[in-house]
Parts: structure tokens; sequence; C-alpha cells
């Protein structure tokens, strides 16, 4: 695992249910040399490697929490040893595309399902005579949304739905493909639709965003207590959350927070910062539950500050910037509206907001690299880890593992 060729990073990628809600991970495991292309095919001991250290020491199975994490397989995979050594309980094995359906694969399959493993058919396109024994057994079907539109998409998700299968939309990049395929009855759905913002001509902030972003100007001027009370008695929702999130098992703080005042106390300003941070993506209103957009943007905050933490270790002034940076990136597609009118609310340094603009420095390094995680591109992943001093695959996957245990305990309250 020395050797950088055969270094691979650990991805994820979303999916969710009908409501929105996140129910798992696809787990990428991309190289440098083959972009867009998990390596088991090119080197499946190297993968092998890579997946189980993933799970045994990086403990993604933990990072997983209570979701589920989709693995790629080809031919090789899928008849290997390797995945007696996973939980079944928690991987959803897909059967590639280009995996010829002979009668060993099929039996495969029926002996990884009686083991518990979920099955799933990837990347599905149109209907196949080829495929119908691996319809019989699977569980789930990906229908590549942006290789299928319209008409035909209609056409294939019906042959499909003579199965008592789940059908995931995958590749789903706008609002309008996701109702479609909701339209459809696809249960599950895959991409970054809800991440990417569709802008508004002249959309302002509304009310509670507003008083949000206000809270948070008033925090970074370390304003008095009474100042943001008054702020937050006209947003009961606001508070109601705050106290939700400040009670999480990911605080660390064992008492429970029963006012502002005494959380500002507990906490300190710089915790109430995060959370205040962490709060513009829930509810407003105070329902519970972190939106698949909120674990997005806890995610990388968190593996932000981690990675600092190796830049630059004992810089605590370092990683806070970086966990603002990544909370904040996703502030566009929260509230539809230009970064540069967010950025004229608060009062940022020049140094988050140099990312946040256009990329610039050590903290739009590190940006762009948990971008490139999130999607599927190891070159870019290699290419801009070389630019941060202190860092390799491994230590950035470890960082994501430990990223995803504190994201996936957002909301969590003590029992």
């Amino acid at each position: 695992m020395s050797d950088s060729n055969t270094e691979i990073f650990i991805g994820r990628q979303p999916i969710m249910d009908r409501s929105q809600q996140l129910v798992a991970y696809e787990l990428l495991f991309r190289g440098s040399q083959h972009r867009n292309s998990a390596e088991v095919h090119d080197d499946l001991d190297a993968t092998a490697n890579v997946i189980t250290h993933a799970f045994a020491d990086l403990g993604i199975e933990a990072a997983l929490g209570p979701y589920k994490g989709f693995i790629n397989c080809d031919a090789s995979l899928l008849l290997s040893d390797l995945l007696e050594a996973l939980p079944p309980d928690k991987i959803v094995l897909e059967v590639l595309e280009t995996v010829e359906i002979t009668p060993a694969v099929i039996e495969r399959c029926v002996e990884l399902k009686a083991q518990g493993f979920t099955i799933a058919l990837d990347d599905f396109v149109g209907y196949e005579e080829r495929f119908k024994p691996l319809l019989d057994l699977v569980e789930i079907v990906k229908v590549d949304v942006l290789a299928v539109a319209g008409a035909d998409l209609r056409e294939v998700t019906r042959r499909l739905q003579k199965w008592p299968l789940k059908l995931l939309a995958e590749k789903v990049d706008s609002p309008k493909q996701a109702s479609l395929c909701h339209d459809l009855g696809y249960a599950l759905f895959q991409g970054y639709y809800f991440a990417k913002p569709t802008i508004i001509a002249g959309k302002k902030l509304n009310h509670s965003q507003l008083a949000l972003v206000r809270l948070l100007g008033l925090v970074l001027e370390d304003a008095e207590i009474p100042e943001l009370e008054k702020v937050l008695k006209q947003e009961p929702g606001l508070s109601m959350n705050l106290m939700r999130l400040t009670n999480s098992v990911a605080t660390g703080v064992r008492t429970r927070v029963t006012s502002l005042r005494h959380a500002v106390t507990l906490l300190g300003r710089r915790q109430l910062q995060r959370w205040l941070q962490l709060l513009m993506y829930t509810n407003p209103a105070g329902s519970s539950g972190a939106s698949p957009l909120m674990q997005l943007a806890a995610t990388r905050g968190k593996l932000m500050e981690l990675l600092a933490g190796k830049i630059a270790p004992g810089d605590q002034q370092s990683g806070d910037r970086a966990f603002m940076s990544g909370i904040m990136s996703l502030m566009p597609t929260l509230m539809n509206v230009p970064m540069e009118e967010i950025l004229r609310s608060i009062n940022l340094g020049n140094e988050v907001r140099g990312a946040l603009e256009s990329r610039a420095g050590t903290l739009g390094t590190m940006l762009e690299l948990t971008e490139a995680l999130e999607g599927d591109d190891g070159q870019a992943c290699h290419g801009l880890t070389a630019q941060l001093a202190g860092l390799n695959a491994g230590i950035v996957n470890a960082c994501l593992s430990q990223a995803l245990v504190w994201a996936n305990n957002i909301g969590k309250e003590h029992e």
C-alpha cells in the first residue's frame, strides 16, 4: 500500500429514500490510475486489502452508523473469498453491468444472499434477456437515469416493475429528474441533486435564515449573551433545535443543556458557533432528524477539521477555520442564494472567504479534496492530496471514517 499506484481513496455518495432521508452510502474505492473506476478489475489484491483495511482498521462499519454501505463488485471480487469477511447485514453488493452472467455468478449470488447480503444490479440502462436470471435474485436495481431518459426511462421502469424489486435511480442531478423518478415509483435515489443549488435571481434569505446568520455573526463578534437571547426569542423553533443539537452525544457534554445561557456556559462560544452553523441545515420549525444535506455539511466540516489537524497539528484556529469552510460551502445549496450574498451577511476572515469564493489557499485545496471524495474522481484525490503536506490516502481515509462517525451522531440526544 505504500506505492502510490496502489493507494486507493475511500469516497462515499449518499443514497436517499422517497422522503429524502439518508438510508445508505455507496462506498467508492478510487485509485490514481483509473479515474471513475474501482481498481478491483485491475488489481484485486490491492483492492481487497483496502476494503478489509477499511472495515477492520478504519472502522467503516462503525462509520456507516445506522446506514448500509453499497460496494461495487466485478466478477473477480464477487467470486472471491474476501466478501465473507464483510458484515452481511451492513453491505449491499452491486453486481456491475460488465459482469458476464454465468452459472457460477448466479450460484455465487444465491450463496451470498443466503449469507444475508443484499444483492443489487448496477448501472441498468435497458432490459436484456441475459439479466433475467439476476432479476429473479436481486433485491435492488440501480437505473442510470442519465443514460436512460424520457419515454425510455418510463418503459425500462415499467418492465422492471414486473419483479418484486426496489428501484434505485442513480446519477440523479436535478430536482426535475428526482421528481420524475419519484412519480414513476422509485424507492431510492442517488446523486447530488439535493446538493446542487438552484439559484433564483433576486431571491433573499428568509426570516429564519436571516436570524441564524445574524446569530452566527454575533457569536463571531463575541457579542454578549443577552444579545443572542434577544434574536433567539423571535425564533422559538430555532431555540428548540439549538437545545436539541447541543444535547447531542456529538458534543461530548454529559449534562443536559436546558437554556441558551446554559449552552454558552457549558459549551463555550467555539462550540456554540459550530452548532449554529449546523443548525442552518435543520428544519426551522424544530423537527428532529438530520437531513441528508446536513449530514453532508457536517461530514465536510468535520473532515476538513481533522485534515487541518494533520496538516497543522495543535493549531486549533486552523481547525476551526477548516470546519467553518466545510459547513459554509453548502450554504448556497441550502438557501438558494449565491455565496456572494451569504458572505455579505456575515463577517468571515479572508482565508475562509477565499476558500469559499474561489477555492483559494490551503483551505480551498482541502475543500476541493473533500468534494472529490464525495464524487468519483481518484485522480483529483491523489493530485490534491499531493498538494497538502503531511497527507496521504491512508490518513485521508482514516479522517473520513472519523468524520462519518461524528456526523452520524448529529441530532442523537442522550437517553
